[in-house]
């Protein structure tokens, strides 16, 4: 069967299109297994697999000798998982200047990150990078779409009708997460599809990152210590007292580190940086990231939690559901060029997504499980934080809105405040 006639259509589809065009060569990066070979795929004229098992020692061995040979064909030249002979890069980049065209090469590997040491040049001014993620909603086909980020920044949105997704609906797409080989599956095998994600991690991706021998059990403890401080500018200090008193057993605190710088390489973990806007008044604002997984999905699989067991647990089930909403949102952001940002004071005022784009323009976002107390708090915070920002140096916010889990309308309140269902929401 055509492999391309089944492909479901990506955010990230037109980035790559744009980067090829600006650029001699795109390298796709992200977590394994969120769709960046098979993304790649439906822009490239032909393919090169570094790990084919009949060529690999071929490919290997001509890496060596004749590394232009493996790059020559019609072009974009998709040149999977890459990473196996890192001298193809320098190639990449001289291939690029000696031919003086745009959309020559597509590199896509595994989130194990290549042999930098192999690498001489940088590939600035003939490479662009693209970061994928897992999917979001509106790509799983779970939302609707009828909101979208770009018309709230335009202020041309209109009050829609949701999916209206339960919350058992809901806690199961949380869990089974963004993996597009998760839907087809039966519900049952699509939520094994994280727990193997998170043993692999641990037994595996962890040490190959740097090829330093790590302890599978104490990285399958952090995980989950991690876990439960999703959403929250902790630090390495407070994971490390969290495992001792877990019984973390012996490592020391700078192991902790090393751990994290690990699982940030393969893009398990994506904190998110403070937004530090001009204020009115003179306010300390914190300035730690917030820490989140790059998927709901790994956070649910390293507490070894379902669906059932958020919604009898519904103070995780609104953390974990935050962590999930961001990755929609840094997904959306980055096909307006923009960025998710956390925002909190020394006072207690918090915003759970800034989403800012490159122009200065930026909505704030709070994240909710649903319900009108909730809301009402959520713009309560909203509003608060819009009358501290001076707009004399910066621009009003766009807009202000508090996503929600579930919901049957999306629409904007008397005090301009939208309320959004995560199943009506796109880029």
């Amino acid at each position: 069967m055509d492999g391309k006639r089944l492909y479901r259509n990506r955010i990230a589809d037109s980035m790559l299109s744009d980067q090829l065009e600006a650029a001699g060569a795109v390298l796709i990066q992200g977590p394994k297994w969120c769709g960046k070979t098979t993304t790649a795929e439906q822009q490239a004229k032909n393919v090169l697999r570094m790990d084919y098992p009949k060529m690999s020692k071929e490919y290997l061995a001509l890496a060596e000798n004749d590394p232009e040979l493996l790059l020559a064909g019609e072009t974009p030249r998709l040149v999977d998982e890459w990473q196996l002979a890192p001298q193809l890069w320098d190639t990449a980049r001289y291939t690029v200047d000696r031919r003086g065209e745009v959309g020559q090469f597509i590199f896509t590997g595994s989130a194990v990150p290549a042999d930098k040491s192999r690498i001489t040049h940088t590939g600035t001014g003939r490479f662009a990078w693209l970061t994928m993620r897992p999917m979001s909603l509106w790509e799983s086909g779970e939302s609707n779409g009828k909101i979208s980020l770009v018309d709230l920044f335009a202020g041309q949105v209109k009050s829609c009708i949701t999916p209206d997704l339960s919350l058992e609906e809901i806690a199961f797409i949380l869990c089974r997460g963004g993996w597009p080989g998760t839907l087809s599956l039966k519900k049952t095998t699509a939520l094994r599809v994280a727990t193997n994600y998170v043993k692999a991690i641990c037994e595996s991706d962890i040490s190959r990152v740097d090829n330093v021998q790590r302890d599978s059990g104490f990285a399958m403890r952090l995980l989950r210590v991690y876990s439960r401080h999703q959403g929250g500018q902790v630090s390495v200090g407070t994971l490390y007292a969290d495992l001792m008193a877990s019984g973390g057993g012996s490592l020391a605190e700078n192991t902790i580190s090393l751990y994290l710088s690990a699982l940030k390489k393969i893009f398990v973990i994506e904190d998110m940086p403070a937004w530090n806007p001009n204020l009115r008044s003179k306010t300390a604002i914190r300035t730690s990231d917030t820490r989140y997984f790059v998927d709901s999905s790994i956070a649910t699989a390293a507490l070894g939690v379902g669906p059932r067991d958020l919604m009898n647990d519904l103070s995780t089930y609104g953390l974990l559901f935050e962590t999930m909403a961001v990755r929609d949102l840094r997904v959306y952001a980055d096909a307006l060029d923009g960025r998710v940002y956390h925002y909190r004071d020394h006072n207690g005022l918090e915003c759970d997504a800034v989403v800012h784009l490159n122009n200065g323009n930026y909505g704030l976002v709070e994240v909710k499980l649903g319900g009108e107390t909730l809301v009402e708090e959520g713009a309560a915070n909203l509003k608060k934080l819009a009358g501290k920002i001076d707009t004399q140096t910066m621009k009003d916010p766009s807009f202000m809105m508090v996503l929600t889990a579930t919901g049957a309308y999306a629409y904007q309140r008397k005090d301009g405040v939208w309320v959004v269902p995560i199943g009506c929401l796109k880029d």
